[in-house]
């Protein structure tokens, strides 16, 4: 048994806290200054990480190993299992010419790529969000904008940015319904609170993505769509998520989004058509070249990308999710099938040398299982979606076979990338080191408000996740309010939405985008790329949460 110790330095908080961060610094300097290929800065900072957790943490370096393999082992199955079979489905598209018909049709709603980007990386990303969650909205809506000819890094950042709207309440709602066993707060409280500060950046992301892609001039052409996307986003999050709870914000926000900006721009367009000075003369002459196709045609084309919303969305209702990972405990005979296949197709294994043989500073051990959900995983929704596309698109089965081969050599280096860093996360967690970093911050006294985010924020760029780092950080945010007359229910939300701009920055977001838009190895450029809209957003939220512990208390539920 070995017990963490969270000031292993001399007993001192601050020094620990700068051993702690130093595979974190390393890990931006090998990305942003170096400008390592992902994968081998994701395993020199795992290694980093590892050597810091056995030496200065004092772990043992047998559990230190272990806990590398739980986190990589959860770095392929959910997170790996998606992208290989998000770039799985989208291939088979392409290899068969249905991508084409995909473009054309979006071409003709708007050929206009700031609007593309509203529709796709916003809207039908933050749905695929609400629905799945895991990189699967990254990689999927990445993927569609790098096929209608956008620049594959824009493509990537710009999904990566977009998609900070809808991840507190991703997953149907995971984020925010787990944060209250740890914390005792009530999930409909953190909700309503969440949905108080997120709409106001909903209505800024859409406005500030277009200026990213476009510039100040160009951003105000289209601004007659921005709002009626932001708007119309950020009003039904706030109502839904103050008012029916954390379930449903992003699929029904993403939807009126869709329809309502659909809607518009049949009655809409803006002055001029904006593409990239590098796609200029390419894209003019390809839009000559346009065909037209029937109605049956854009449908049968577009059906690949149906049936995956309809499966994942099936697969993100709680009793389905339930009924798929072997716990489901209702009556309804066809979810009783469902489980007991789920029963035989999920494992939790403990993880030798490891479970429950770590203890916290009160004493308890920590439990350390490999989490295998073979069937309840949102990869396997999207194999089966791949399964009825060859059907849909009339691919021979060797063909179908050929193209998934050909999808796992292509994203075997992404894969290291995304497994390496996971472990990374479980070790920082397990050794004690992001509690460290965590205590430090909650340190910051009467401006903890303002910091109290950016430990969410920090908590996604170290996990990847605003589930984890609000089941790592949540009762930390509610003891450290209390005792400095914050609102807990304030700093619970701030979590979680301090967490969502650091999803653009987290080394598996930015492995699973590159992969997604064929990147892989230029990991550091998109990096470089999200890391300074990341620290921006960042203080927005702190500012306004600091605000709202202050001279917007009342915004408070």
């Amino acid at each position: 048994m070995w017990k963490q110790d969270f000031t292993p330095i001399a007993d001192q908080l601050w020094l620990s806290a700068i051993v702690a961060l130093i595979p974190i610094l390393y890990f931006f300097w090998a990305l942003a200054v170096k400008r390592m290929k992902g994968h081998v800065a994701g395993l020199t900072t795992l290694l980093l990480a590892l050597v810091l957790a056995v030496i200065a943490y004092r772990m043992p370096a047998g559990k230190a190993v272990m806990s590398v393999t739980q986190g990589a082992v959860y770095g392929l199955l959910p997170i790996g299992w998606i992208i290989i079979t998000s770039v799985f489905l989208y291939k088979l598209t392409v290899k068969t010419g249905h991508f084409d018909i995909i473009r054309n049709s979006v071409v003709s709603l708007t050929e206009d790529r700031r609007l593309q980007a509203l529709l796709i990386a916003f809207s039908f990303g933050a749905f695929l969000e609400g629905a799945a969650g895991f990189g699967a909205p990254v990689a999927i809506s990445a993927a569609l904008l790098a096929g209608l000819g956008f620049n594959p890094l824009y493509a990537a950042g710009i999904c990566l940015i977009a998609n900070t709207a809808p991840v507190a309440f991703g997953a149907v709602g995971i984020p925010i319904i787990s944060m209250e066993g740890p914390t005792g707060v009530p999930a409909m409280e953190i909700s309503k609170m969440v949905g108080r500060q997120l709409p106001f950046l909903s209505v800024f992301i859409p406005f500030y993505l277009v200026l990213i892609m476009a510039g100040w001039k160009k951003t105000v052409e289209v601004l007659p769509a921005i709002i009626v996307s932001g708007v119309s986003f950020a009003l039904t999050q706030y109502f839904t998520s103050n008012f029916l709870g954390p379930e449903l914000p992003d699929i029904l926000s993403s939807l009126v989004s869709i329809v309502a900006l659909a809607v518009f721009l049949k009655y809409w367009k803006p002055k001029s058509t904006f593409r990239f000075a590098t796609e200029s003369e390419v894209a003019a002459a390809g839009q000559m070249a346009r065909i037209s196709h029937r109605g049956g045609e854009v449908f049968r084309a577009w059906s690949p990308f149906l049936v995956l919303t309809a499966l994942i969305s099936l697969w993100g209702i709680p009793q389905v999710k339930a009924a798929l990972t072997g716990h489901y405990e209702g009556t309804n005979g066809l979810l009783k099938l469902v489980n007991a296949i789920g029963v035989h197709l999920t494992f939790m294994p403990p993880v030798p040398g490891l479970n429950n043989q770590i203890l916290n500073p009160s004493g308890q051990p920590i439990a350390a299982v490999y989490k295998l959900e073979l069937l309840g995983a949102a990869g396997t929704a999207i194999l089966l979606a791949a399964v009825v596309t060859k059907f849909i698109i009339g691919i021979s089965w060797k063909e179908w076979g050929r193209t998934f081969v050909e999808t796992l050599n292509e994203l075997k280096y992404p894969i290291v990338t995304i497994a390496s860093v996971v472990g990374f996360a479980y070790i920082a967690n397990s050794s004690g080191m992001s509690t460290t970093l965590g205590m430090a911050l909650a340190k910051t006294g009467p401006l903890f408000p303002f910091f109290s985010p950016i430990l969410g924020w920090l908590g996604v760029f170290i996990t990847g996740s605003d589930t984890s780092s609000n089941l790592l950080f949540g009762n930390l945010q509610k003891v450290t309010a209390a005792s400095i007359g914050m609102d807990p229910v304030l700093a619970l939300a701030a979590n979680s939405s301090g967490g969502v701009v650091g999803k653009m920055i987290s080394p598996q977001s930015i492995a699973v985008a590159c992969a997604a838009v064929g990147l892989t190895g230029k990991e550091s450029d998109l990096f470089r790329f999200t890391v300074k809209h990341s620290v921006f957003l960042i203080i927005l939220i702190g500012i306004l949460v600091y605000l709202q512990s202050t001279v917007l208390s009342w915004m408070i539920p």
